[in-house]
């Protein structure tokens, strides 16, 4: 790895520290859990703010993002495909085309999470191909 990209690579994962740090305790812990559920089961994802949020690229492609709002916290498996494919374990989430929208209180599992993402990586290396 070159230097320049170790220092783009260290900025990005200070933005999105910062960007966790401000937000309130209970959305906090479930961006959190995201992240690191996101790394677990996509290791080879780098870390990035992506359209200003905090996710994962993987090939220089979006693989995932999420966010906390105001009203909710946000998570971006950035493809309809993706969470259509899994609309029957969504049923309990405010879902729009390509947005998960949840509750902390109701937050997604690490199980349902690692599927979403893990269809998502299949999609872009299937696209590569």
């Amino acid at each position: 790895m070159t230097k320049k990209s170790s220092t783009r690579d260290n900025q990005q994962t200070a933005d999105i520290d910062a960007y966790l740090a401000a937000q309130p305790e209970d959305y906090r812990r479930e961006l959190q859990i995201l992240r690191e559920t996101i790394r677990v089961a996509v290791p080879d994802a780098e870390e990035a703010m992506v359209y200003g949020v905090p996710g994962f690229k993987l090939d220089g492609k979006p693989l995932a993002c999420y966010a906390g709002f105001k009203q909710h916290c946000g998570f971006y498996p950035m493809s309809p495909a993706v969470i259509s494919a899994h609309a029957p374990d969504l049923q309990a989430y405010q879902v729009a085309k390509g947005t998960i929208r949840f509750q902390p209180e109701t937050s997604l599992s690490s199980d349902l999470i690692q599927s979403l993402v893990l269809s998502r990586a299949a999609e872009l290396r299937a696209n590569r191909d």
